[in-house]
């Protein structure tokens, strides 16, 4: 018997079933949806294709113990079977900067836009640079969500953490940033429903 594929929600389909869950079933997520979750994730755009954000994922109990505290112990970090620590790293990202180079492009080409990508971020100090490429985490972030939640996995982004202690536990470089923490696993309750504005309060048309 031919194996099932399991439906993969519409971009609109997860934008409108989407919410930030904290109580999570105690099921793991397999590791090949993740690393689909993932693959398809890294399609987000970034300035240059410079694809500045790395993924961590938290699934092991002492660990995720561990970031709880980091995070002011906030109940999803426990209660998900795991959580993706999204950060960033322009310093490894232009360190690299062939790898992101599209592989068609002539020899001229791609030595016109290395130098272009490098000249670009050289006036920046470290800090800028870093500053810049969490921007461009926080597209992935998006990214992210949706996609979690067109695999049927439930997600919850925080923002409140020590960054710092985030980084210790999980031996990142100093220099690096983290746009968020996300919890990720099979929502045991609903959530909140959506209440949004219209678009007339946010949009205008010039």
């Amino acid at each position: 018997m031919a194996k099932m594929e399991k439906p993969i929600l519409t971009v609109d389909e997860a934008a409108k079933r989407r919410r930030s869950i904290r109580k999570f079933l105690n099921e793991p997520v397999p590791r090949e949806e993740l690393d689909e979750i993932l693959r398809v994730t890294g399609l987000a755009p970034s300035s240059y294709n410079t694809q500045p954000w790395r993924f961590v994922v938290v699934a092991d109990p002492e660990v995720k113990r561990k970031l709880a505290e980091a995070a002011y112990n906030q109940r999803q970090v426990l209660s998900a079977p795991a959580v993706i620590v999204l950060y960033t790293d322009m310093a490894d990202a232009l360190a690299a900067v062939d790898e992101i180079i599209p592989p068609g492009m002539d020899a001229e080409g791609r030595t016109r836009l290395r130098s272009l990508i490098l000249s670009s971020y050289s006036s920046l100090n470290e800090a800028d640079r870093e500053t810049a490429g969490a921007g461009q985490g926080y597209i992935a972030l998006g990214y992210l969500m949706l996609v979690a939640e067109a695999h049927g996995y439930q997600t919850s982004p925080m923002l409140g953490f020590e960054p710092d202690a985030v980084k210790k536990l999980l031996g990142l470089p100093a220099h690096v940033r983290i746009p968020a923490l996300v919890a990720i696993g099979k929502g045991a309750e609903e959530g909140f429903p959506h209440h949004r504005h219209p678009l007339s309060r946010i949009t205008r048309y010039v």
